[in-house]
């Protein structure tokens, strides 16, 4: 009898809730650990939203699930664990404490994975007393559907734990992306801040809406994104000449003063207020559960689409169904 798999997940917010439905739904055991009084439910209602969406991607059955545990204390939920999954508050403080209780308890082969969306491997990594052991694994939201996880480790890091981690990751339907050089904030985030920061301009300056901005997003080059990326986006733009027209072409055009990328409109009480009603007159008609049920299911959608060009999301969840369909 093969030995169980076991996850530890330390925080069970809205990431960790969606990385104990990720393992626990590709048959680890699952152990969790947050004071909060209002865990379980929240993490129960997670699951549920999971259990629902997930499978959906698979033409081929899931593995049975494994055991869910919510431990008492810390050193209990990772005493046995191969992976350790730290999402507590984006605090460094909180954070490095946190991994010091959990190093103090737990394998020195396990992986020990930050969700952090910020912070620097090596930060994470002051003081530890294994820093080889400590990386950073983030994912997006939803966890459980979402298969994309920057996997960023330092020059200290073990160089074949990372590797081990990158083989876990596939196994449970995740698309891990090697960032060999650490920065702030990885690689997507960085990205989606400059969208985010313009975004803001937009509405500062009385020029868009939330809703005006998320429909430019939604019925125009979102859709394009969400099946080419960027690049590939403007290769196709290019035509037959490929990208060096198409830089050629659209290249002058980034030293005009289009964007506000360097700056920041100051937060005020009145801005984010203005922020707030807009987005409440957008979709405050549902709940945040009503919201993220639409959300799962127009994301299986898009990518159960891409699974018939093989292209994408989708040739990765058909290499995932033959290997789900070899486990079974």
């Amino acid at each position: 009898m093969s030995k169980s798999k076991v996850a530890a997940i330390v925080g069970g917010g809205v990431i960790g809730g969606g990385w104990v439905a990720r393992f626990l739904l590709h048959g680890w055991d699952v152990n969790v650990f947050d004071p909060a009084p209002d865990a379980q439910r929240k993490i129960g209602e997670v699951l549920d939203n999971a259990r629902a969406a997930l499978p959906a991607l698979s033409d081929v059955p899931m593995p049975a699930e494994g055991r869910l545990k919510f431990c008492d204390s810390l050193a209990d939920t990772v005493t046995n664990a191969q992976w350790i999954q730290e999402s507590v508050p984006e605090r460094l403080d909180i954070k490095l404490k946190v991994m010091a209780e959990i190093q103090a308890a737990c394998p020195s082969s396990a992986v020990l994975a930050s969700s952090t969306s910020g912070f620097k491997p090596s930060e994470l990594q002051q003081g530890a007393a294994r820093p080889e052991q400590i990386m950073v694994a983030h994912p997006f939201n939803p966890v459980y559907l979402l298969p994309l996880v920057e996997v960023v480790p330092s020059v200290v890091s073990d160089v074949a734990l990372v590797a081990g981690a990158k083989d876990i990751l596939t196994s449970i339907g995740m698309k891990p992306l090697h960032v060999r050089k650490e920065i702030d904030a990885h690689i997507a985030d960085r990205l989606l801040e400059a969208v985010w920061r313009e975004g803001l301009w937009l509405i500062n300056d009385g020029i868009a809406t939330t809703q005006e901005i998320d429909d430019a997003i939604r019925f125009g080059f979102g859709l394009r994104w969400a099946q080419m990326g960027l690049f590939e986006t403007y290769r196709v733009a290019g035509g037959e000449a490929g990208m060096a027209h198409f830089i050629a072409q659209f290249g002058p055009c980034l030293t005009w003063p289009w964007t506000k990328l360097m700056d920041v409109p100051e937060l005020t009480d009145e801005l984010v207020q203005t922020i707030a009603d807009q987005s409440d007159a957008q979709s405050g008609m549902h709940t945040i559960r009503e919201l993220e049920r639409i959300r799962d299911t127009n994301l299986i959608g898009i990518m159960r689409a891409q699974k018939q060009t093989n292209w994408g999301v989708g040739e990765l969840l058909n290499e995932h169904d033959l290997r789900l369909q070899q486990l079974g």
